[in-house]
């Protein structure tokens, strides 16, 4: 049964948006002594605007790119997950 992003009656809140980045493809990279983990996203799964942090131009909807997030964070699983950025991937590939 697939899970619901719903607030539960007892206060707590199942983040999908969590659960389905940290499952499936994805590496780990090393840029600049920081440990990242990088998730492709397909031009299909693509289907929200967000802006590129090495571009500043927008990611559009249908646009494969990656997202990224610390691997080695000190807050956290949760925390490094909010933080991630939509790059593109070329964009990625050059920072």
């Amino acid at each position: 049964m697939p899970r619901s992003s719903r607030r539960r009656r007892d206060g707590s809140h199942s983040d999908e948006s969590f659960d389905r980045l940290l499952a499936g493809w994805k590496r780990v990279e090393v840029r600049r002594g920081t440990q990242w983990t990088v998730q492709p996203v397909s031009s299909v799964q693509a289907v929200k605007a967000y802006t590129c942090p090495g571009c500043g131009r927008e990611v559009g909807v249908g646009v494969a790119h990656v997202v990224t997030w610390r691997a080695d964070g000190v807050l956290g699983d949760t925390a490094d997950l909010a933080a991630r950025r939509h790059w593109h991937e070329s964009c990625w590939r050059i920072s």
